[in-house]
């Protein structure tokens, strides 16, 4: 098919997340794709790199006030404002969705495919998150936010009928996209740089975390339980709303360091004897980042760590968000460490490369467009 017929539609172009790079690989596929974004601020570097130097189509929040950096404060308009797209003219549409781009209209005529990295947070599981962080629980606004939240919802469902096809990016993520659209999906893993990372096999006597210091990342338990393991040296690695609090819970074995840029991340990745995780997430690319340098992984068996971590073969995986679960997984890593391979462990996290999403997503979309093109086609003679 021709390029200049498909669309990629995504929610916001502002920094490089993994949603991004999802984006990334799809403008490496499809160069001359048109791209639609509710927003598209990014900057020179990263605009070379997600769109190859082009401007996505915005819509109309793009000249709001404050968009730049409080594009999201406008969640209630976001519908209206990928509905407001124009893609009639465009006989494939690929979104990469996280809250709305799997809401794009489309026709008959036209063939949606939804890369969904997770159902519309603001309005499912992390609602009651998002509610307290930006302080809408109670009062007046309490009431109003409670009421874009169930215009939200059905916003949301609705919406799903307007894709074909849904790929989520783990099993986690295509069990909530069964229980909340009432849809099945293929399950492709998302794309990570494994190559700019570097296997190293001489390892130091600590431990790793690294994430924004926010409630759900459970950073605070994990510290909580390397307080009870003074033998056992932690180092923890972002920034964050939580981070003073972090360092009040902080014991002489724990190092909180704050934020680091991507070398400065990457040799205290390589080097830790393991890397520590504690938060439920889609997928968890960081993780699958700590493979790549060889680290071993001590993770909860939840969520998309689950099905990256392979236990007592590249890690350990523990059963719940708890103190003394991570404390006993720490404490049967040590007991295991000397048989794990951190060669196979490196060569384990390949299977999540770039090079293998970009592979399998090409494939997956030919043969649902190659399917779809072909009915059509067999409709229009049966006519």
């Amino acid at each position: 098919m021709n390029e200049n017929k498909i669309a990629i539609v995504h929610e916001w172009l502002v920094n490089y997340a993994g949603s991004e790079k999802v984006v990334e690989s799809f403008t490496n596929i499809w160069p001359d794709a048109m791209v639609f974004a509710l927003v598209d601020f990014l900057d020179d570097d990263l605009r070379d790199i997600i769109l190859k130097g082009k401007h996505a189509h915005t819509s109309f929040i793009q000249h709001l006030p404050y968009a730049r950096k409080q594009h999201r404060k406008y969640l209630p308009l976001f519908p209206k404002a990928v509905e407001s797209f124009n893609l009639k003219n465009y006989k494939l549409i690929i979104s990469s969705s996280h809250a709305v781009a799997k809401g794009a209209r489309k026709k008959k005529n036209q063939l949606h495919i939804s890369y969904c990295h997770s159902p519309m947070r603001y309005a499912w599981d992390d609602a009651d998150y998002y509610l307290q962080e930006a302080n809408l629980t109670s009062g007046f606004k309490g009431k109003v936010a409670q009421l874009v939240l169930k215009y939200l919802k059905k916003w949301d469902v609705k919406s799903a009928k307007n894709v074909d096809y849904f790929i989520a990016n783990s099993k986690h993520i295509a069990a909530k996209i069964k229980r909340i659209y009432n849809r099945n999906a293929d399950v492709i893993y998302p794309p990570v740089d494994t190559q700019k990372f570097s296997l190293v096999t001489e390892k130091e006597d600590y431990y790793l975390t690294a994430s924004r210091l926010v409630p759900y990342k459970r950073i605070d338990m994990i510290v909580d339980a390397f307080a009870n393991m003074l033998d056992k040296k932690l180092v923890v690695i972002g920034s964050g709303p939580e981070k003073e609090k972090i360092k009040a819970k902080a014991t002489p074995n724990i190092d909180v360091i704050g934020y680091q840029d991507f070398d400065s991340l990457k040799g205290y990745m390589e080097k830790a004897k393991a890397f520590v995780f504690a938060a439920e997430e889609d997928f968890g690319i960081i993780v699958v980042e700590a493979m790549a340098c060889g680290t071993p992984v001590i993770a909860g068996n939840f969520g998309g760590t689950s099905e990256s971590v392979i236990d007592g073969k590249t890690g350990v995986l523990f059963p719940d968000q708890s103190v003394d679960s991570i404390i006993s997984a720490v404490k049967k890593f040590e007991q295991i460490s000397g048989t794990l391979s951190y060669s196979e462990i490196r060569n384990h996290s390949e299977k999540f490369s770039r090079c293998t999403f970009e592979h399998n997503i090409k494939e997956y979309v030919n043969e649902k467009l190659k399917s779809f093109l072909h009915t059509k086609t067999k409709n229009k003679n049966d006519r």
